[in-house]
């Protein structure tokens, strides 16, 4: 008999995902009683705790907690329309649309662009919401090999159609590597297709300015580039951005249904990210994080971690039982470092995540390191 009690399949122990209860406290965070340094957040510039960004949440919530409407209803606040236009500007585009999580904005721009008639070339590392998007749109998805231009070239030049588009991460979260946007361009203009980028990842953390990878190959604002970047992660609050021309833009205020349908943000979420954005121009904690990468990468160079110029720094263990113990053991230690394991990752590539921010001071990245030195 079936009920919901045998409906998922089972998993095996080494493979099941878990909620880790924990109350945060700046850069560490309390699990069971015991405080750990957490070198697991996407939170890069440490402005989820900041006090700015706290105090302009705090400010807007004595207001109104929630919106009360989707945008296109009656929860379309000036705010929203304020942060659009100054998110464009520093990112060198014509518009913006602020929407839900990236997750969100992955799923309802990929099914608002592309149908059955689009072809679709993805890099297979791809965000799953960009994986998800692929296939919900009902387009015809060819999938290259990471990073692998010359393949994606090849595809481009067998699968001819009416409506292409390229979809990539930017900085690709599990690997810490990055997209060579500028190439990507290049062979979106010469086989007449779209390029997505979602750099959720690096928007708010990589380059001089912290504007992210299309603003580093200066390809940013081009009419066949849509970005997609996220408040969630360097900009430490909640929701996504999408960023393109005029008229992209506007279709996707009549299409994305994900938009749509969905009630808008709180507005103490858009008042933390506006003012996280005006942290990141300031430069200071950017400035933090990019010192406390380059410290860690020198201190990690014997270990064996992946090449990465970012704030993610994986260290591939390979079996899942083996990245669970390290795990474990650097919790000992007072470490809080996530295994992650497929099908979040490829099999037997099962790895430590470490990622750095802003807020780690040196005492805790040389603690971190010389207890590595240890297990690795």
């Amino acid at each position: 008999m079936i009920d919901s009690r045998n409906w998922f399949a089972e998993v095996p122990e080494t493979r099941q995902r878990r909620f880790l209860a924990s109350q945060r406290k700046g850069v560490c965070m309390e699990v069971n009683g015991r405080t750990l340094v957490n070198f697991a957040s996407n939170d890069y510039l440490g402005l989820s705790t900041h006090s700015d960004v706290c105090m302009a949440a705090q400010k807007a919530c004595s207001v109104m907690v929630g919106s009360g409407a989707s945008r296109l209803v009656s929860g379309d606040d000036p705010m929203l329309h304020r942060l659009e236009k100054k998110l464009a500007r520093w990112k060198g585009y014509e518009a913006c649309l602020i929407t839900g999580s990236g997750m969100l904005a992955n799923l309802g721009l990929m099914q608002a662009l592309a149908d059955r008639h689009t072809h679709l070339f993805t890099d297979k590392l791809n965000h799953a919401s960009l994986v998800d998007g692929a296939r919900l749109s009902g387009a015809k998805t060819h999938r290259y090999a990471h990073l692998d231009t010359a393949q994606l070239a090849q595809q481009l030049e067998q699968h001819v159609a009416e409506k292409r588009i390229i979809v990539s991460d930017g900085v690709f979260s599990m690997d810490g590597d990055c997209a060579n946007v500028s190439l990507l361009l290049q062979l979106a203009e010469k086989y007449d297709a779209l390029l997505i980028i979602d750099d959720a990842h690096g928007i708010g953390t990589v380059g001089e300015s912290g504007a992210g990878l299309t603003s580093m190959h200066k390809v940013f604002g081009h009419t066949r580039l849509i970005e997609v970047g996220t408040f969630g992660k360097a900009f430490g609050s909640y929701g996504a951005f999408i960023l393109g021309t005029n008229e992209l833009i506007e279709g996707l205020r009549q299409r994305q249904r994900t938009m749509i349908y969905s009630t808008a943000l709180p507005l103490a979420m858009i008042a933390a990210a506006e003012t996280a954005l005006t942290l990141v121009q300031q430069g200071e904690v950017l400035s933090r994080l990019h010192h406390n990468i380059a410290y860690f990468k020198a201190g990690t160079s014997a270990l064996g971690f992946m090449v990465s110029e970012t704030a993610i720094q994986p260290l591939i263990v390979g079996s899942d039982t083996e990245a669970l113990t390290m795990s474990a053991t650097l919790a000992k230690y007072g470490f809080f470092v996530a295994a992650i394991r497929p099908p979040t990752v490829p099999e037997n590539t099962a790895r430590l995540r470490f990622t750095l921010s802003a807020s780690h001071s040196m005492e805790q990245i040389d603690k971190v390191i010389d207890c590595l030195g240890n297990i690795v």
